[in-house]
C-alpha cells in the first residue's frame, strides 16, 4: 500500500462589502475576500495540498487567476476537479485536516456545515474531514482583520 501526504496554504485580503466564503459556505460578515474566484482560502489551500500530494504543482498552475474561465468561480468546482485528478491518478483521499486563521467572524458555528460541504464535494465521509479555526490574538494581518488564511494537510492512499 502506498501513501502520500500534501500540504497547502492560502491567504486572501479582506475588503468591505464582498461575500465571505469559507469551506464552501457563505459566512455572514461585513468583509469578504478579494480574489479572482470566490476567494475561498480553505478550499484553495486544500486543492494545493491534494495537488502537492500528487506532485502536480499548485492551484494556480491548473486554474490560473489570469483566465476569464475562472473569474468568480465557486471554489467547490475547483475542488471537485482536483478530487477527480486524485481518483484518475489511482489515489483515494483518506483524510484532510484544515486550519482557518481569522480574527473575525467566529468560525466555530459554521464548521459542521463546512465539513458537510467539503464531504459532498469530494465524495468522502464527513468523519474524514477536520476543520479547526483560530485567531492570531490580534497579531499580524489576520489579527488586524486585513486578511484570512488557511492551512491544509491531506493523506492519500493507493492499494
Amino acid at each position: 500500500m502506498d501513501f502520500r501526504t500534501g500540504n497547502g496554504y492560502d491567504v486572501h485580503q479582506l475588503a468591505e462589502g464582498l461575500p465571505l466564503v469559507l469551506g464552501g459556505v457563505k459566512i455572514p460578515h461585513t468583509k469578504g475576500c478579494v480574489a479572482h474566484s470566490d476567494g475561498d482560502v480553505l478550499i484553495h489551500a486544500l486543492c494545493d495540498a491534494l495537488l502537492g500530494a500528487l506532485g502536480l504543482g499548485d492551484i494556480g498552475q491548473h486554474f490560473p487567476d489570469t483566465s476569464e474561465e475562472y473569474a468568480g468561480i465557486d471554489s467547490r468546482i475547483l475542488l471537485s476537479r482536483v478530487t477527480a485528478m486524485v481518483r484518475e491518478a489511482g489515489w483515494e483521499i483518506v483524510n484532510v485536516d484544515n486550519t482557518l486563521l481569522a480574527q473575525r467572524p467566529k468560525i466555530a458555528p459554521f464548521i459542521l456545515q463546512m465539513r458537510q460541504a467539503l464531504a459532498e464535494t469530494m465524495r468522502i465521509p464527513v468523519r474524514s474531514i477536520s476543520i479547526k479555526a483560530t485567531t492570531t490574538e490580534r497579531l499580524g494581518f489576520v489579527g488586524r482583520e486585513e486578511g484570512v488564511a488557511a492551512y491544509a494537510t491531506c493523506l492519500l492512499r493507493r492499494e
